[in-house]
């Protein structure tokens, strides 16, 4: 389990081996010879907890129980607005945006994609979001808000950036929960909101643990 900050990529940039990485640090941890096995991912905005492998019979087990109920994931998210109803579910297909490598949109002949949420607190310009993503499209998260009418605040490519409010789009991958392949026991993990997305949330009177 690896608790990664806003703002480092999984991997090095194409062209840049040295540039910092998430793979790198895990590799350097590991030692020589040894090789990145990622169960999940994060994009570089996003903060929190991920999960990787020491070995490829585990990443292989813990792979086949993603996007199912014995891999639990759990985000916190900072929506724009006062997001109602309090909770929900989203179902819409996921694509590529039209002209763009990167873009995802909601498409009628995109890849079935369903995110549950729950808002949490709120207070004048933001809601702070419970985010349970049941399938692992690419921006699934950030897309499906967006297409709520409540896009994630920073999101530069969904919503509005804005750096002096926060420097990437509020996204943390609050908890992680699942049972382990070897020995079976239930293990369950929490990373606390960074500093950057409480401070969107101030006057909420949540409970930022």
């Amino acid at each position: 389990m690896i608790d990664k900050p806003a703002g480092v990529a999984m991997h090095p940039k194409s062209g840049s081996p040295d540039s910092p990485s998430m793979a790198g640090a895990l590799l350097s941890y590991l030692g020589e010879g040894s090789v990145a096995h990622f169960v999940s991912r994060l994009d570089k905005g996003t903060s929190g907890l991920f999960l990787a492998a020491k070995t490829g019979y585990v990443h292989d087990r813990l792979r086949r129980a993603l996007h199912t109920e014995a891999l639990y994931r759990e985000y916190r998210a900072v929506a724009v607005g006062r997001v109602t109803p309090e909770r929900g579910e989203i179902d819409l297909p996921i694509g590529r945006a039209e002209g763009s490598i990167v873009k995802r949109c909601v498409v009628p002949d995109g890849l079935p994609s369903r995110t549950t949420y729950e808002v949490l607190a709120q207070n004048g310009r933001f809601t702070l979001l419970r985010l349970i993503p049941h399938t692992g499209r690419t921006h699934q998260l950030r897309v499906h808000m967006s297409a709520l009418g409540y896009p994630l605040a920073g999101d530069w490519l969904y919503g509005t950036e804005d750096a002096a409010l926060i420097a990437r789009s509020a996204l943390h991958s609050y908890l992680l929960r699942f049972t382990h392949p070897i020995s079976h026991k239930e293990l369950s993990f929490t990373a606390p909101i960074p500093e950057d997305m409480q401070r969107l949330l101030c006057g909420t009177g949540a409970d930022l643990a």
